[in-house]
């Protein structure tokens, strides 16, 4: 693509070419943004240009991507993205907000926010010719990547730990990826990908270690600008948005993206960016609330598989996302997160614990007074509940089990 023009340093500002790295920083092992050509994307192309494509994928948004067309028409590596925003009046009325959405992630082909950086990776390794794409995954950016592969026939290689929902695991080995579960947590199968890649020769694909997943994760922004902001005042309050946050990728590619239209012209407010951790799982927050960028590295033990890290990856440009917005970091408890499962299914949204923790994660700004009734809220919700159904169960009280007659019914509902 002649947009795509090189890549920039996160911490050092260094800019190298397409073709002079790969994967981070050679001075100091930062995360590298990849760099469009803004003012030849403001020559090329008008809004109009973009929201009139007859594509309900993220593709749509090819214009504004460092990658071609990866073809694939009629597979779901053409359906990643496009997820629907709902505003639950239930909601509003609980919560006491004049406007609220729920982008629902999980309606993506293989049921989380992560396809879309796995159809962009995906596109990029059929690009350089790739022969094997390999990932460290809890199970989500796995299947994503399995899925997207097995769309276009593309080999996938995925270290898991052991300890994966099996749910995720059948996920992987369905969509015939080469699975390898590792004995160990996330951050000790994202070491041995890493050393893996680069002994074998595959392209890797790590979440915060590979510049493209941001582009794919900030086709998210782009859908809520056209879903929600378009269809907004000029003089309105800024939008809120709320991402639960683990590594600190999918925030940070929601704040790329609003800043690619920011620079092209077609956004003038960029959202508020709120993440929400969970409080056995909080290393990025806690940088956030000592005021700085460093990540400490803590031991996680969130219930929360999909946002469990010791060591995020993408713990600096996480920070950022909500400082400079003029957002915020949350932390919230385990219960919290497991009955907002249950607060979310009652209208009609199946989450898994780290897409409902982002609802918790509303539901305690208000608390704080981070938030009032005139803000318009945006909660994400980045995956579908039954990719953990034990944490589905433990949200819900179980259903009777009754004699097959009248009778016992009537004992039952007290008749």
């Amino acid at each position: 693509m002649k947009e795509f023009t090189g890549y920039r340093c996160s911490l050092c500002g260094t800019e190298y070419l397409p073709d002079q790295v790969t994967y981070t920083c050679p001075k100091d092992g930062g995360n590298l943004d990849v760099i469009l050509d803004y003012e030849e994307i403001k020559k090329k192309y008008q809004i109009e240009d973009i929201t009139s494509r007859d594509e309900p994928s993220l593709w749509r948004y090819l214009p504004l991507l460092p990658v071609k067309d990866p073809g694939g028409e009629s597979t779901p590596l053409r359906m990643a993205g496009g997820t629907p925003v709902y505003s639950p009046s239930v909601l509003k009325k609980e919560l006491n907000l004049n406007q609220l959405w729920i982008k629902d992630e999980g309606r993506n082909p293989s049921a989380s926010f992560k396809d879309r950086a796995s159809s962009i990776l995906v596109a990029r390794a059929r690009e350089i010719k790739a022969e094997i794409i390999v990932t460290a995954s809890t199970g989500n950016a796995g299947a994503a990547l399995a899925c997207m592969s097995a769309a276009v026939g593309q080999k996938s290689v995925i270290f898991a730990p052991k300890s994966a929902p099996p749910a995720k695991v059948a996920q992987l080995l369905v969509f015939g990826a080469q699975v390898i579960l590792v004995d160990g947590n996330y951050d000790s199968a994202f070491d041995l990908t890493i050393e893996a890649a680069q002994e074998f020769g595959w392209y890797c694909r790590n979440t915060g270690f590979n510049p493209f997943t941001v582009e794919g994760k900030k086709t998210g922004a782009f859908e809520i600008w056209e879903q929600i902001i378009l269809n907004m005042n000029d003089d309105d309050k800024p939008l809120c948005i709320f991402v639960s946050v683990g590594d600190g990728n999918i925030i940070s590619g929601l704040h790329k993206g609003f800043k690619d239209l920011h620079q092209i012209g077609w956004l003038k407010k960029i959202p508020r960016i709120f993440g929400v951790q969970s409080e056995k799982s909080a290393a990025i927050a806690n940088a956030f609330f000592a005021g700085n960028e460093t990540i400490v590295p803590i031991s996680a033990t969130t219930i929360a598989d999909s946002i469990s890290v010791d060591l995020p990856r993408d713990g600096v440009r996480g920070v950022r996302a909500a400082r400079e917005t003029g957002g915020a970091y949350i932390t919230v408890t385990d219960e919290a997160i497991i009955k907002g499962i249950s607060q979310l299914g009652k209208v009609g949204i199946f989450a898994e614990p780290a897409g409902s923790t982002a609802y918790a994660g509303l539901q305690k700004a208000i608390e704080m007074s981070l938030i009032s009734e005139n803000d318009p809220v945006v909660v994400i919700n980045t995956g579908n509940g039954l990719k953990d159904i034990k944490s589905a169960m433990q949200s819900v009280n179980p259903a009777p089990v009754i004699e097959p007659t009248l009778n016992s019914l009537k004992k039952y509902l007290k008749l």
